[in-house]
């Protein structure tokens, strides 16, 4: 695995290299956004760990930029504990946040967390990793999704939230089991992240997506559900 580990602080940089390359990782560095951008281009990382402020350009600037043509996962980073900036970060396309100070220990965690969930399954169940209903068809083993033959650019995270609910069509979640099964059970984050995953995937996905309903899989009650805040659906 290729991670990309962009940050202006150097002496953290060389922390989170050292620990990654002792787990036997191959790792890139960067110090600002600008950089990140042009190394995700021309490197293709496995993984981005991306700080959020760095000169020249920014960290959500360069997440969103990023996400225009690539679905690598990345990690943001930041200084910031309000829950207001994870949720940008989130908007911009991360897949998952970490405040600093942080353990690296957290941060090897959630890569391998993110990582179980992007790695492409042996070739005989690739064969059967098409996933077709109404007008979705999802391909498994390169987490592509198109809609009515149109390529949507989901994250790993978007894809398998994508994936559960065109596997269930008829079934509804709750936030808690959602959290579970999308990120895993020793995921450390709350159930806020599903909200905004799940309104960034609307966005892509729907014609308009202040409607909740549009494809057969999304029923009115699961989005009623989540937007009205409702914390348990049996």
């Amino acid at each position: 695995m290729k991670i990309l580990v962009v940050d202006d602080e150097d002496l953290l940089v060389k922390g989170i290299r050292f620990n990654l390359q002792n787990e036997g990782y191959e790792v890139i560095t960067g110090s600002n956004g600008l950089e990140a951008l042009q190394l995700c281009q021309s490197a293709s990382p496995d993984l981005i760990v991306l700080d959020v402020m760095m000169p020249e350009m920014d960290g959500l600037t360069a997440c969103s930029k990023i996400r225009e043509f690539s679905d690598v996962p990345i990690i943001l980073l930041t200084a910031k504990a309000d829950d207001m900036d994870k949720l940008l970060g989130f908007e911009n396309g991360a897949d998952d946040y970490l405040t600093k100070p942080f353990n690296i220990l957290e941060v090897k965690a959630r890569m391998k967390a993110i990582m179980r969930r992007s790695t492409p399954k042996n070739a005989k169940e690739q064969d059967l990793d098409i996933i077709e209903n109404g007008d979705v068809r999802l391909e498994k083993s390169g987490k592509r999704c198109y809609i009515l033959g149109k390529e949507m650019n989901l994250t790993t995270t978007e894809f398998e939230l994508m994936e559960l609910l065109v596997s269930n069509p008829n079934k509804v979640y709750s936030r808690e089991k959602l959290l579970t099964l999308v990120w895993g059970e020793d995921y450390p984050g709350d159930e806020r992240t599903v909200d905004v995953h799940t309104r960034r995937l609307r966005e892509k996905i729907e014609t308009n997506p202040r409607i909740p309903i549009v494809y057969t899989f999304f029923t009115l009650y699961f989005f009623y559900c989540i937007c009205c805040s409702v914390d348990r659906i049996d």
